[in-house]
């Protein structure tokens, strides 16, 4: 049991940056890698058992895989009765966790490991497709498992997991999606002329930093007003920015930020207070291409931000970099 253990250790993190990826949710991800370990403990604690399995890399996968699909099934019909707009957990980092752009490993399922830039706008799409759809294009798009695996996690044909594959493709790239493909440089500028926008007040300096379909996604879980749809189009989501920025200055006594790397892309960390008292935090992350913003995505449901580090004194507004 114990060489068990130190295998399967040794494939943690990758199977971690597989669940995470079709989940959206790092608790939701975690379950499903600790479920694919009573398995993997379960099913080759036999010697000869194990001897027989020639790749336990591609075995966990394949098996950890399966675990979420199951997971995707019946999340599916959860957040259907989810109250207003549903965002994937944050995975929240310093702004200089970012490896070095030559760091990465050639091998795409090592380089999700280590970067892990998904970046929430991908999150956001991804939870468009069919479960299917979704195994199918982060088993074989990001960590390079050929299609006849594929196949076998999800009791099909070659042919038709090639079809999923190509079908998620297609919605990655549909003319709604928020597009992202900005630099971290590119990120911090676009971002910090976003904040001096809205400090100014003035809607016509944030329509410049916008793109004309941006679109604003917020999930409070019920916990807080937000809108039940998507803000879509520079005039809405520039508006509705303005009022947001605005209520919090009226309301709060201050309002506490920090830049942040959310899901691998520049975001802010923010704390206020609500009309009533209650304390809110916060957590956007940004979809930036050719130098505009094309999403942004407010996360201030308390039940998914609860492995926040805290804010200090020193983290005011607008933040410093």
């Amino acid at each position: 049991m114990r060489d068990l253990a130190t295998e399967f250790e040794a494939e943690r993190g990758r199977l971690l940056a597989v669940a995470r990826r079709m989940l959206g949710n790092r608790s939701e991800a975690e379950d499903a890698v600790q479920e694919t370990w009573l398995r993997y403990a379960g099913a080759l604690a036999d010697p000869a058992a194990r001897a027989e399995i020639r790749d336990l890399s591609a075995w966990l996968t394949t098996a950890c895989a399966r675990i979420c699909l199951d997971v995707l099934r019946s999340a599916r019909v959860r957040r259907e009765a989810y109250p207003g707009q549903w965002l994937p957990e944050p995975e929240v980092r310093p702004t200089d966790s970012r490896p070095a752009p030559d760091g990465y490993a050639p091998d795409p399922a090592e380089r999700a490991v280590r970067a892990d830039q998904v970046g929430t706008a991908l999150l956001v799409v991804l939870e468009r497709l069919a479960p299917e759809q979704r195994v199918a294009l982060v088993l074989h798009d990001v960590f390079a498992v050929p299609f006849a695996g594929v196949a076998d996690v999800l009791g099909t044909t070659e042919a038709a997991a090639r079809q999923l594959a190509s079908r998620a493709r297609r919605a990655l790239t549909a003319p709604d999606a928020p597009r992202h493909s900005a630099g971290p440089a590119e990120q911090r500028r676009v971002l910090e002329a976003f904040i001096a926008a809205t400090e100014s007040g003035e809607l016509d300096a944030l329509l410049r930093v916008l793109a004309p379909d941006v679109v604003l996604l917020g999930d409070s879980g019920g916990h807080f007003p937000a809108a039940r749809r998507p803000v879509v189009g520079a005039d809405a989501v520039g508006r509705f920015t303005l009022g947001l920025f605005g209520r919090a200055g009226r309301y709060s006594q201050r309002v506490l930020s920090r830049p942040v790397l959310v899901d691998g892309v520049l975001g802010l960390q923010m704390e206020t207070v609500h009309s009533d008292g209650r304390p809110i935090r916060l957590v956007t992350a940004f979809a930036v291409d050719q130098g505009r913003v094309t999403g942004i995505f407010n996360q201030l449901n308390p039940e998914k931000l609860t492995d926040l580090p805290p804010l200090g004194d020193d983290d005011t507004w607008p933040p410093r970099w």
